[in-house]
């Protein structure tokens, strides 16, 4: 026998001996495929925190990454059996309008792990939930607004009036409050995620009634705002490069922690069914208040010691924002 193939035999031993001891090990390490699929485009801001994570998973070499946007309810269910089944071990979304289907697909497919938007529960074993829980951030960005307002009218344009939506915009009246009791509000929801000019209208409307900060929800409130010369507070992303004299704050959302946990997770084959939506907090660097950056010098000085103490006594626990997941009702009159 010559020594080359007695050379590969051993190495073939070698190899069906490390699979049969260890036969995770390949599994663990290979590059997990991973699909997003959105019902609105990738620019949306909430679609847009879990494509930009993910993204930067794939830029890092740690995933392959495919998505889908602008995916109708009723397409939803397929989609999600498309991705399934065509080998992706981790997939993301939204299940708030989808529930059951949703759910069913991920009951279809054990195999496949599962994390989405959702205001359920998780389900055993392969269905994960998420959410936005920004509402501390929300609440310092409520208290630049409450400082920077000299009519003390603050409008709020959301997109529908659901639990994921109202906690942020409470959580902005209460840190309004907190620094200018005398502020009032103005509240609309346009009913669409993604509707900009629909929005700016609520907008106009408001302004038109006296206010002079908007609390921009959803895309198309920070251009109002920006035509009439008022102020803005943004929700979600950092738009303050696009609006430098009209967004002053904003409340940011950080995807990553939650995503680069689930990536984590499958790759060790520890996935399993729990709320993520605590990796949206603070704490865990999930969420955060954005810079002021063209505002640095035009927020109150004492304000910012105010808002700078909040956020430290929310991090090492000593003060919670309430999360008020009711319908948020208009002041103005």
């Amino acid at each position: 026998m010559s020594m080359q193939l007695l050379t590969r035999r051993r190495a073939v031993v070698l190899a069906t001996a490390l699979a049969t001891l260890a036969p995770n090990l390949v599994l663990a390490q290979a590059k997990p495929k991973v699909a997003g699929i959105y019902t609105v485009p990738f620019e949306q801001q909430w679609a847009g925190r879990l494509h930009t994570a993910l993204k930067a998973a794939e830029a890092r070499g740690e995933i392959e990454y495919k998505a889908s946007e602008n995916v109708s309810n009723a397409d939803y269910e397929r989609v999600m059996r498309e991705y399934a089944t065509a080998g992706n071990t981790l997939i993301f979304g939204e299940a708030f309008a989808v529930e059951a289907a949703a759910r069913k697909v991920a009951k279809d497919f054990p195999k496949v792990s599962f994390l989405m938007g959702s205001s359920g529960k998780p389900a055993t074993p392969n269905f994960s939930v998420f959410d936005n829980y920004i509402q501390e951030p929300a609440y310092l960005s409520g208290m630049v607004a409450g400082s920077m307002t000299k009519s003390n009218k603050i409008g709020l344009v959301g997109g529908f009036p659901i639990p994921e939506v109202n906690r942020l915009m409470n959580a902005f009246m209460m840190g309004a409050k907190e620094v200018n009791p005398k502020v009032e509000f103005s509240v609309s929801f346009i009913n669409s995620w993604f509707d900009p000019p629909k929005a700016k209208e609520a907008a106009f409307a408001m302004i038109d009634k006296g206010a002079d900060v908007m609390y921009a929800e959803r895309f198309g409130v920070s251009d109002a705002a920006k035509e009439k010369g008022k102020l803005a507070i943004g929700n979600v992303i950092n738009t303050q490069a696009q609006y430098p004299d009209t967004v002053v704050a904003s409340a940011l959302w950080h995807f990553e922690p939650a995503a680069d946990r689930a990536i984590k997770l499958v790759k060790e084959g520890k996935f399993s069914a729990e709320d993520y939506g605590q990796y949206a907090m603070m704490k865990y660097k999930g969420s955060s208040l954005a810079p002021l950056g063209t505002f640095e010098k035009k927020v109150p000085a004492d304000i910012m010691a105010k808002v700078k103490a909040k956020e430290k006594a929310i991090v090492d626990g000593s003060f919670a924002v309430k999360v008020d997941d009711n319908q948020p009702k208009s002041t103005a009159k």
